[in-house]
């Protein structure tokens, strides 16, 4: 058997069904094998090499099973390095193949040639090139193995020349159906008791759910009814909970929401599940507070601060293990406030997705999507703004899936995610949702979904800046708005057309109905669809920087924020607490 193709029957001993990239010179051997095999594995030929990079990595976000990427030697092994870092800070499988001169020809500073190997070094867990022909399927397997095993990237540079040389068969095989799931730690009880004193004792309790709780989210609101305490989430977590429920208060920070922020300031116990919350040092938004910390991962306890009861295990056993020994509390002021004050946000949330009149901004297309979607519509989100409004303005479910690039946030990640996503789940309705500065880095992959026939919804939130980037340099730059403009508007519309997909554009709030109901008969007919929603370029308001309470701020000031971001209905926490009879620590 040809080498190349021993290495691609390992490839599919693991379930991998798709491979991204480009053909190349230096990938012959693979396109040759590929062929050959077919009808047991799909090549899903994208246009840029970086598309099936982030498509591999949000493969296994969206389903769990590694992803696959082929990167020719030279620009498109270099084109993949988006990819490989979103899945390595994210923490999933990908396997990365590097095409290479054949071996003969090595170390000459040939045509396209680099030194690969070191450049992979710092992003990948196991990186190696392939030494003679017989090594490639046992090295492949391996290194899917370690990729799996250890939640990140394996590389694997592969001489052109070793793929059609002829190998023995008794001379590679799997691994695939040893492999077994490393037993989860066992959890000492002593520490669920230091947790249960901990939470017992607390005043003002917050759970704090990471997604080491994914797909346990009643276990975790379980405990938030027992011990009266609301639940924040990081924002890849959303998809957990039902937005409905009312003791959900969003994300802390920047891309969250004002009930989080604020009640996070206010708590003096956190339960900190499964997370890793990047900005927890920058911002010490877990200070002067207890602070109990749950994880799978033993190197993680205490890495964003000093924890008070440390707890090493899964975060939903974990949590199931607290409720079942801890009181049950009675309804607090401190949990009436904390509900009284998500109620006013998700008010004022809810009264900018509703307006009927007006110029047109991201909030009534998300509404329009929360009204046309399937109940079990898969969404990838790229990075901007777009991100802040989806975890604000999006109403999942369990039921949903929701991805993006939440550590590396690297933008460009909407496209290829939904690619992957339609790929694992074909009957299931999948959207891509992208503000214009991400879509415009990837938006030639469109004519990919058209030629795998991937019917998908593509909404492009067109306000002619990067959003997202210029609201930093409002915060922090001497010369405000330089390099984040767009002076030249692009019709996205008309991009799709070009590609063989459908193209609508909505430029007015009356607009939107008429265009989301033909676009979902198109996709419902196989059509890939691109809307193009013309929004204002306002900021959505930062929830990390609110000037909302005249007792900290100037009349003037709070009129001028609550203005601006049309928030003259909002309350600080401060009120809420009280009418509780309680007070703010910052008194």
């Amino acid at each position: 058997m040809k080498a190349c193709l021993a290495a691609l029957k390992v490839i599919e001993s693991w379930g991998v069904k798709h491979i991204y990239g480009l053909p190349a010179g230096s990938l012959n051997a693979e396109m040759d094998m590929l062929y050959e095999e077919k009808s047991n594995i799909e090549f899903i030929q994208v246009r840029h090499e970086e598309v099936g990079a982030l498509a591999a990595s949000m493969q296994p976000k969206f389903s769990g099973n590694i992803g696959v990427v082929l990167g020719s030697g030279g620009p498109g092994a270099t084109h993949l390095m988006n990819g490989l870092y979103d899945a390595r800070e994210d923490g999933v499988p990908m396997l990365a193949i590097i095409g290479t001169r054949p071996q003969k020809e090595l170390n000459l500073d040939g045509f396209q040639e680099l030194s690969q190997n070191p450049i992979y070094s710092d992003v990948s867990e196991y990186n190696v090139r392939v030494a003679y022909a017989e090594q490639l399927p046992k090295i492949i397997d391996r290194a899917i193995r370690e990729a799996i095993t250890k939640g990140g990237i394996a590389t694997i540079e592969v001489p052109v020349d070793f793929g059609w040389e002829e190998i023995d068969n008794a001379s590679w095989y799997s691994s695939a159906n040893g492999y077994r799931k490393p037993n989860k730690p066992p959890i000492d009880e002593k520490d669920i008791d230091k947790a249960v004193s901990l939470l017992e004792d607390a005043k003002r309790p917050v759970i704090y759910a990471g997604i080491g709780t994914r797909g346990h989210g009643e276990d975790v609101i379980a405990l938030a009814e027992k011990l009266k305490a609301p639940v924040a989430v990081t924002g890849k977590n959303y998809d957990t909970f039902d937005f409905d429920y009312e003791g959900l208060i969003g994300s802390t920070w920047r891309v969250g929401w004002k009930s989080a922020n604020e009640i996070i300031e206010e708590a003096d116990t956190i339960l900190f599940a499964g997370s890793d919350f990047p900005f927890a040092e920058s911002t010490g938004v877990f200070e002067g507070k207890k602070f109990i910390q749950i994880d799978i991962d033993a190197s993680r306890l205490g890495k964003r601060r000093s924890v008070d009861a440390a707890i090493l295990g899964d975060a939903a056993e974990a949590i199931r293990k607290i409720t079942e020994k801890i009181e049950q509390k009675d309804e607090s002021s401190w949990y009436r406030a904390c509900l009284a004050n998500n109620r006013n946000w998700r008010e004022y949330m809810n009264r900018l997705e509703i307006k009927k009149e007006g110029d047109l901004q991201a909030y009534q297309i998300f509404n329009a999507v929360n009204r046309y979607a399937n109940e079990n519509a898969i969404y990838s989100i790229d990075v901007g703004n777009v991100t802040q409004n989806s975890v604000r303005h999006l109403h999942l479910t369990p039921k949903n899936l929701w991805r993006t690039s939440p550590k590396f946030a690297t933008m460009g990640c909407g496209l290829p995610g939904a690619l992957a996503a339609k790929l694992e789940f074909p009957d299931r309705q999948t959207w891509n949702l992208s503000g214009d500065g991400g879509f415009g880095m990837v938006m030639q992959d469109v004519v990919t979904f058209v030629q795998h026939k991937l019917p998908s919804i593509h909404v492009v939130f067109s306000n002619m800046m990067f959003g997202f980037i210029k609201r930093e340099q409002e915060e922090t730059n001497e010369h405000l708005y330089f390099g984040v403009d767009f002076t030249e508007p692009v019709d996205y519309a008309k991009i799709a057309e070009a590609q063989g997909a459908v193209g609508y554009t909505i430029n007015s709030i009356d607009e939107i109905d008429e265009v989301f109901a033909k676009a979902m008969e198109a996709e419902k007919a196989g059509k890939v669809v691109v809307i193009d929603a013309n929004i204002t370029n306002e900021q959505p308001i930062p929830v990390e920087a609110l000037r909302l309470d005249t007792k900290y701020y100037s009349k003037e000031e709070v009129k001028a924020y609550k203005d601006r971001f049309e928030a003259w209905d909002l309350k600080p926490f401060r009120k809420f607490l009280e009418e509780e009879g309680l007070s703010s620590i910052k008194e």
